[in-house]
């Protein structure tokens, strides 16, 4: 965004300084207008994530703001069954509590490996909102990283190889690791479940080229013997760490975070199991699947 950008309608947007993201100020998410909403539209398309300090929403208002983004996906089917909110299945919650001998929500306290959020459906959403309720006092950070500049990284070489090429991205693993419900693990990734996305794509909204990898957990690229495919996928995910391209938050509780879910991905730490973490996400439906570049 240029410097023009960075003072619109009130708000105020600041680099965060990282390879990645911005922060938004100067905004309360309760009561907004469609140029301020466009705004921030502008903002998440170049920054890729854009971070909302100390707000206070309840879970009708955390709904009505996603909604100002476009539709919203129901919260979905995890290792522990639907966890979602009573009345508001738009609301998944992620957390690593536990009351009355049952979760409260999803994913726990380990890693959250890299991923993209539910790239294995043919149309994954574009958008992801996550909101923090209780925090731990050390871990559970998330980390992003910005796919446009992964694939600017990417020597000449690997660029072409990859290039035309699709990669199965998987149904059967959550980003903690879990099972999801229903699905039986093959142990081949030729022959799990997912949907095939072209490994290079251009962005709908910035008309920019990207790299779409979703998780590398049982990835495999259409068409090559599986040797093959596991060398590729290991070269194009080595940049990754990079924090030249990344942006880490440290959760405040009132933060909010809006990414992009098709140019960047994410993850998160591992936190003590015994602190409480609970988190409230939405997901802005995708209104078409990734195109090839």
């Amino acid at each position: 965004m240029d410097q023009g950008g960075l003072n619109q309608h009130g708000i105020t947007v600041a680099p965060t300084g990282s390879g990645a993201g911005a922060e938004i100020g100067g905004v309360d998410l309760r009561h907004i207008g469609g140029a301020q909403v466009a705004a921030i539209e502008r903002a998440w398309i170049a920054y890729g994530v854009v971070l909302f300090r100390g707000q206070q929403l309840t879970d009708l208002d955390l709904v009505a703001f996603s909604r100002r983004l476009g539709g919203l996906d129901l919260a979905p089917i995890q290792e522990t069954g639907r966890r979602s909110v009573a009345g508001l299945p738009e609301i998944y919650v992620v957390s690593n509590v536990i009351e009355n001998g049952a979760p409260i929500g999803s994913l726990g306290s380990g890693e959250a490996v890299w991923h993209t959020d539910m790239s294995y459906l043919p149309e994954p959403p574009k958008a992801s909102l996550l909101y923090a309720l209780e925090i731990p006092s050390e871990g559970g950070n998330t980390s992003f990283v910005d796919m446009y500049q992964a694939l600017e990284r990417l020597p000449p070489d690997l660029r072409r190889r990859a290039s035309g090429l699709q990669v199965k991205h998987d149904g059967t693993y959550n980003s903690g690791g879990y099972v999801r419900q229903g699905v039986v693990p093959t142990g081949d990734p030729r022959t799990s479940p997912g949907t095939l996305h072209p490994l290079i794509c251009r962005h709908p909204d910035s008309g920019r080229e990207m790299l779409y990898l979703g998780r590398r957990r049982n990835s495999y690229i259409d068409g090559m013997d599986l040797a093959e495919s596991e060398a590729l996928l290991d070269a194009l995910w080595a940049g990754m760490d990079e924090p030249a391209i990344g942006y880490t938050h440290r959760w405040q509780v009132g933060d909010l975070v809006l990414w992009d879910n098709r140019s960047t991905m994410h993850r998160r730490d591992a936190f003590d199991p015994a602190s409480r973490r609970v988190m409230h996400r939405t997901q802005v439906k995708g209104s078409a699947p990734p195109a090839a570049a």
